[in-house]
């Protein structure tokens, strides 16, 4: 059943591993590998530490082409905002990587596949992996094809609550924008939080995440959409 996953995950992306072992360390969360002593399967820790530097190197060579013209400052931003955690987590939900992993029972019990940490670890071990098995080649397409793709869109999503907050100075300019935890969700270690923004006494999105700071951003962004046109269904609501 495990090989038939892998096999599953290596179509979706688009890369047939020779070493297959390397694939199932990639995706071996340090639970999964602790509750299996005194034979523990080697988790993937290390490969998520070499996959974080060969991200690096490609995205900044990516981002350094792409935009010439852009000052060593907000190419640093710019990088950031593609490499973060819940970028890496956002990419990662595209193609379900979640579903493939490794996990403890305590982090299956308690949404381990979903929290954008292991996610994005995940995702970094993935490209160490591939850059074991197939070299800088395969990991730059793997990373070209999975993650330095919408750049605007990740932007949005990573910086959303400064994007807002610019929106609202110049075209709202008398409103003040209030963030407001409305719910929490689940036990204390594996915490959800939910949280609505305002734009002066209209409500204009709500968003969730495992921090109070994330759920802040989820509704950022989809104020942002809202305001664009993209997503009306806030800020015409009146409260």
């Amino acid at each position: 059943m495990e090989d038939y996953r892998f096999r599953e995950l290596e179509k979706k992306i688009g890369y047939t591993f020779r070493e297959k072992g390397m694939l199932r360390q990639a995706m071996c969360h340090s639970s999964y590998a602790n509750e299996h002593k005194p034979r523990p399967a080697a988790d993937n820790e290390r490969l998520e530490f070499l996959g974080d530097a060969v991200l690096e190197i490609i995205s900044s060579d990516f981002l350094y082409h792409q935009y010439p013209k852009m000052p060593e400052g907000d190419l640093t931003k710019l990088r950031a905002s593609i490499v973060c955690e819940p970028t890496l987590a956002l990419c990662a939900r595209e193609f379900e990587l979640g579903k493939y992993l490794l996990l403890g029972k305590g982090e299956e019990h308690t949404g381990g596949r979903e929290r954008n940490s292991i996610l994005s670890d995940a995702m970094e071990a993935l490209i160490g992996a591939i850059y074991l098995d197939g070299g800088f080649a395969s990991a730059k397409e793997f990373v070209l094809k999975f993650i330095l793709t919408d750049i605007e869109h990740k932007k949005l999503f990573y910086d959303s609550k400064t994007i807002l907050q610019e929106l609202v100075q110049r075209d709202f300019k008398d409103e003040e924008i209030c963030y407001e935890v409305v719910g929490e969700e689940g036990p204390d270690h594996a915490k959800k939080f939910i949280v609505e923004v305002r734009i002066g006494n209209r409500k204009a999105g709500e968003g969730e995440g495992s921090t109070k700071k994330a759920a802040e951003q989820a509704a950022a962004y989809r104020a942002i959409l809202a305001l664009k046109g993209k997503n009306t269904q806030y800020v015409s609501e009146k409260h």
